[in-house]
């Protein structure tokens, strides 16, 4: 069993490859915990070799909960996986189906996050509401309110709001709030969103079970789904992210495509955490 730091757009992880073992990981909080102090991260991803897919796909966050999806991180498995030969693409299954995956020219890998949940339910919320702007809000620190999030299901849940100026807001005091609102029984992902112009979003978020990170791939498609749905982009869009950029487009199938670079930063010693 190998493990290895990575990285996506600054959006951190450890990958742990089990494929070869052909069983399944086991990974308590606690040894999530003991991981996070080997090597900060904010994500596990978990490679194994059961079922019919090329992976199968396995995601903890940082505070040892185990989650459905993590766009960057997928991106960073599957960019693993294409080292081993000289395919171009692969099939991921997840917690939430089946991901595409396919090598880039650019030495990039894009992945296919399926279709997008936009219904209530799909998000969770704890009561029938329109998503493309909640009826929900958060008062700031020292005046002033957010409000009308657009939600968006891409496995995990994100709430995002449309912001004037990203950079002005005390993310790492409204974050947590919005987090554990009652109003997402699962929690949420919640996302700031700056639109620049129909091609271009400036993006921060405030993860679920993370805190605030340098990127966020399911957070960048999801921004993009709820900006294009309130008529502020296209379906395609380049997400400016604290670590680096993300091209995202959703297709005319309804499909989310998630790219971008992702950098190997060494294999870990991971004897007696796993």
């Amino acid at each position: 069993m190998k493990a290895y730091a990575m990285n996506g757009a600054g959006n951190a992880f450890i990958v742990i490859d089990a494929r070869e073992q052909g069983g399944r990981l086991a990974l308590s909080p606690a040894r999530v915990a003991a991981l996070h102090e080997r090597r900060p991260f904010d994500q596990i991803m978990g490679l194994e070799s059961h079922g019919v897919a090329d992976a199968h796909l396995r995601v903890w966050n940082a505070d040892g909960g185990e989650v459905g999806a993590c766009g960057n991180g997928t991106r960073a498995a599957a960019w693993l996986m294409f080292q081993d030969d000289n395919r171009s693409r692969l099939t991921l299954a997840a917690q939430g189906g089946a991901l595409g995956a396919r090598r880039l020219d650019t030495g990039m890998v894009e992945v296919d996050l399926g279709q997008p949940g936009l219904g209530w339910r799909d998000i969770p919320l704890a009561r029938e509401m329109d998503t493309v702007r909640l009826d929900f809000g958060i008062d700031l620190p020292g005046g002033g309110r957010l409000e009308g999030p657009g939600a968006v299901s891409m496995g995990n849940p994100h709430a995002v709001f449309f912001v004037e100026d990203v950079a002005a807001l005390p993310l790492a005091g409204i974050g947590p709030k919005i987090e554990h609102d009652p109003l997402f029984p699962e929690r949420v992902n919640a996302g700031f969103a700056q639109v620049i112009d129909r091609q271009t979003i400036r993006l921060r978020v405030w993860e679920r079970g993370a805190g605030l990170t340098l990127a966020c791939g399911t957070g960048a498609c999801a921004a993009l789904v709820a900006a294009h749905r309130r008529g502020l982009t296209a379906r395609e869009a380049v997400i400016i992210a604290d670590g680096g950029v993300l091209p995202v487009r959703w297709d005319a199938d309804g499909h989310v495509h998630l790219s971008g670079p992702v950098e190997m930063e060494g294999e870990l010693d991971i004897e007696g955490l796993v």
